[in-house]
């Protein structure tokens, strides 16, 4: 489940739709790739498909139950923005592997044929075959059910088993309920190792691999063209007249010719050869005019004065700037240049990599990289005729280094995972595991971890009124076997708090992408530790309500921060949330479970970010007219919305900052405690701003790129109230220090940042406008509808006032 938070809404109108199928269309017609327009042809069908779905009734966009007839638990094909197709993940036409299957059983070629052969006592042996084994894979979650229920009749569950079989088999014409046999690794060879890439996925991007045009044409103008080019000017300076004479004062004698045709005759034969460089046909270059001028005198026929003044030219400025050929500079060029050109091309050395790849498992990663990245050997030299000893270059080390298989916490330490999205593509991995291992039976726990990395590519849909994403403990396959799982809690707090720890701490002033919130989110449930984790919700498609979650998230933020320099940097007064999550409580227990309609919601927390976001300012008193990042417009982040998603994405800001966005649970409910402490992690975020500010620089669109440099500050604050006062302090001469490294503008627009947070520090407070000393000190916030103050360069405005 990849896209949208479970808060989001849409109206679910067609005209988006509409607008999703031109571009694909368009894309279908008109790219150059054909690849990209079979993709782009592919959209269109299943756009197509949204659409007549939606006029025709069958679908229901942003219902958890979208196609009509299909319960919530069928995986649904989703496009872009959370649309259902209509079609089921696991439906279709057969598969390659169910007819061959089929045909080993004996049967017709339809699903319904397949699902009754697997309730016999034969189908049923080879899904126990299946079991023990572990050699299958589950692409789509329907592929574990049959798997499931052949579990539960091994173990005598035949009561669950038969619920389980009543509950697929109205589908079962529809639906692939069998695993898809496998030859590769079993799936039951599950560790806590990871790879972001396998041995397959590598050597095909190192195939995909070709010569590099400019290299190459760099290594044949130094390999055959310049030592080309020293013979011509060495045949030349024969026809010198002596110290400080010029070309051509000594006539030609028949052996100077007759060596000079052979020279024309070995470039015939070498421009053949050597295609790469075209430099050398260039009549205004020196090769091109030593050459021209030689095939005229060997032809017998005199140089004009023209010609005989740009040849003679030309033999002086070669001279003169590379020395004499034969001389001690020349020499010295060239042997550089030629080891240069001898130095193996990256196309060759990838393919070394290809033929060292080719005898490790395809379906895995790499656990030991140091024979894969060695240097060229001797046999690979008498094979490919690289010099031995020839080390791989950065960009091809980088391309293997992503099958790595480690643990993730070395992966992100070596680069390999490099920002929090890419992290949170890898944790399903480790909390599949986490999962499975709640599960007694080796069988059952290794059928549960595929089950879970099978749902976990089950795309978000677009859900309207707050409702909420299918959960995997709702799949019926999963809730036949949930009486198998034990407690698991201890080991999901463990892996959460590790997890938490190495996001916070690898990726500071990085927000927690939906994707990894979700992860966690289910080892927090899991854990039992009562940590509510939530989504960031998109400003185009919020509707002005928050989950209950939320309220619970700034009261435990309000539990850790009290009194601290995050309460008063940014305005909060936690007992009143306090407050207002006993009295929604309250109420809540007073209606009763019977009197809950609709989605349960915290109007009153939605209520105090909207008012918080009233008040909030971020007035461009320093902008100018004509600035390129004054105007109001581009506070839209590129939305077609215009200032309605501003104003939303400036209620979900405060929603963020009351909340921590999830800090605040994973220190105070997890527990986390990143080494090597908070002050660190808050000098680290200040470096992600400063970075992101100096973007803002003459960027016409800076918008987007402040949200985040407020992203990052709010992080910093956070770590920055986990300090002691002395500390608060120490960390604050740091950044100042730190901020005066970077240039002026950078420098310039942090300031008022700067001066807000020392004056916070120091015990002072902000006007309810965000800012103090008029103006000089003030709040960084990252969305606004007026225009942001730190899209404007100050030291532009300076010099355009002096």
């Amino acid at each position: 489940m990849d896209d949208d938070a479970d808060q989001q809404h849409l109206t679910a109108a067609p005209g988006y739709a509409q607008g999703q199928l031109a571009k694909a269309f368009a894309t279908a017609l008109t790219h150059e790739d054909a690849d990209t327009r079979r993709r782009a042809e592919d959209r269109v069908r299943r756009w197509r498909a949204v659409l007549a779905g939606m006029a025709g009734g069958l679908l229901s966009i942003g219902s958890r139950t979208p196609v009509a007839g299909l319960p919530d638990w069928v995986t649904p094909e989703v496009v872009h923005g959370g649309f259902a197709t209509g079609t089921p993940s696991a439906g279709g036409p057969l598969q390659p592997y169910e007819t061959r299957l089929a045909e080993r059983f004996g049967v017709p070629a339809d699903r319904r044929a397949l699902f009754a052969h697997c309730l016999t006592d034969s189908g049923l042996t080879w899904l126990w075959g299946q079991l023990n084994s572990g050699r299958y894979e589950v692409t789509v979650p329907e592929e574990g059910a049959l798997l499931t229920m052949a579990w539960l009749v091994r173990h005598g569950e035949t009561a669950a088993a038969l619920d389980l079989i009543a509950e697929l088999e109205p589908f079962a014409d529809q639906l692939r309920f069998l695993p898809r046999p496998s030859t590769g690794r079993p799936a039951s060879d599950v560790t806590d190792a990871l790879h972001r890439r396998t041995v397959s996925d590598t050597v095909d991007q190192l195939v995909r691999r070709r010569p590099n045009a400019a290299v190459e044409t760099q290594r044949e103008a130094l390999a055959v063209w310049q030592p080309f080019g020293d013979e011509l000017l060495t045949h030349w300076l024969e026809t010198v007249g002596g110290e400080g004479g010029r070309v051509l004062e000594l006539a030609p004698d028949a052996d100077w010719l007759e060596r000079g045709a052979g020279l024309l005759s070995r470039y015939r034969q070498l421009a053949e050869e050597h295609t790469h460089c075209g430099k050398h046909r260039n009549p205004k270059q020196n090769l091109g005019i030593l050459r021209g001028a030689l095939e005229e005198t060997v032809a017998g026929r005199p140089l004009d004065a023209r010609r005989l003044g740009l040849l003679r030219h030309a033999v002086a400025s070669m001279v003169r700037r590379r020395g004499l050929p034969g001389s001690a500079p020349h020499a010295e060029l060239r042997r550089v240049q030629r080891a240069q050109a001898a130095l193996p091309s990256h196309h060759a050395l990838a393919q070394v990599l290809v033929g060292r790849l080719a005898g490790l498992p395809q379906e895995s990663g790499i656990a030991d990289l140091a024979p894969v990245l060695a240097p060229v050997s001797e046999p690979e030299q008498r094979a490919t005729g690289l010099p031995a000893g020839a080390q791989l270059p950065p960009v091809l080390r980088r391309v293997v280094e992503g099958a790595l298989s480690a643990p993730v916490s070395t992966l992100v330490e070596r680069g390999v995972v490099p920002s929090a999205e890419v992290l949170a593509e890898l944790v399903p991995q480790l909390v599949a595991v986490a999962t499975a291992r709640s599960y007694d039976d080796p069988a059952l726990r290794t059928l549960m971890a595929a089950n879970y990395r099978a749902f976990r590519t089950r795309r978000s849909l677009l859900l309207l009124n707050l409702e909420r994403q299918v959960r995997i403990e709702e799949l019926p396959w999963v809730r036949a076997v949930a009486p198998q799982r034990g407690d698991g809690s201890a080991e999901a707090a463990l892996l959460l708090r590790q997890l938490g720890e190495l996001a916070v701490r690898g990726f500071p002033g990085t927000i927690l992408p939906n994707p990894l919130v979700r992860e966690l989110g289910v080892l927090a449930r899991q854990s039992k530790l009562g940590a509510p984790l939530v989504e960031e919700l998109a400003a185009d498609i919020f509707m002005d309500a928050f989950g209950p979650k939320f309220l619970v998230a700034a009261g435990l933020a309000g539990e850790l921060l009290g009194g601290s320099l995050y309460e008063r940097y940014y305005g909060i007064d936690y007992a009143a949330i306090r407050d207002l999550a006993i009295a929604e409580a309250s109420e809540s227990a007073g209606r009763g479970r019977a009197d809950r309609t609709g989605p349960r919601t915290s109007p009153g927390f939605a209520r105090l970010c909207a008012e918080r976001a009233a008040a909030a300012s971020s007035a461009p008193d320093r902008s100018t007219p004509d600035s390129p990042s004054g105007s109001p417009s581009d506070s839209t982040s590129d939305s077609p919305s215009g200032s309605r998603v501003a104003a939303n994405g400036k209620v979900i800001e405060q929603s963020q900052i009351l909340t921590t966005h999830n800090l605040a649970t994973l220190v105070h409910r997890v527990g986390i405690a990143p080494e090597p402490g908070w002050a660190d992690l808050a000098r680290r975020c200040f470096d992600t701003v400063c970075r992101l500010t100096a973007r803002v620089h003459r960027t016409p669109w800076s918008y987007p790129t402040i949200k985040d440099a407020a992203y990052a500050w709010r992080q910093l604050v956070f770590h920055l109230s986990l300090c002691p006062p002395a500390e608060q302090r120490r960390v604050l001469d740091e950044l100042d220090a730190e901020a005066a490294r970077h240039p002026a503008h950078v420098t310039a627009r942090l300031a008022p940042a700067l001066a807000g947070l020392r004056l916070v520090v120091d015990g002072g407070t902000f006007a309810p406008d965000g800012t103090a000393d008029e103006g000089r000190a003030r709040r960084l916030l990252g969305w606004t509808t007026d225009g942001h103050w730190l899209a404007t360069d100050p030291t532009a405005v300076e010099v355009k006032g002096s």
